[in-house]
């Protein structure tokens, strides 16, 4: 069981895009990898779709795809 995707959102620790992506996930790049701290302490790394994030950004795991995890970006509470 995987528990360190209990939680569905988490915070960006650090990111990257990927331009030169191995050939299984050629046809995809450049896309974007993050590493996400997640509210139990764990770092899980994952894909991004939609809006291109940043450290510090709250993200949300939208789906998991052949054992990948996707996230998006949460919107901004208006202050």
């Amino acid at each position: 069981m995987d528990e360190t995707l209990d939680s569905t959102a988490g915070v960006v620790y650090t990111e990257t895009v990927v331009w030169a992506a191995p050939e299984a996930h050629a046809a995809d790049a450049p896309y974007q990898l993050a590493v996400v701290q997640l509210p139990n302490g764990s770092r899980l790394t994952g894909r991004i779709i939609g809006d291109r994030i940043s450290i510090g950004d709250r993200i949300e795991l939208v789906e998991r795809r052949s054992g990948t995890a996707f996230f998006r970006k949460l919107d901004s509470p208006e202050s």
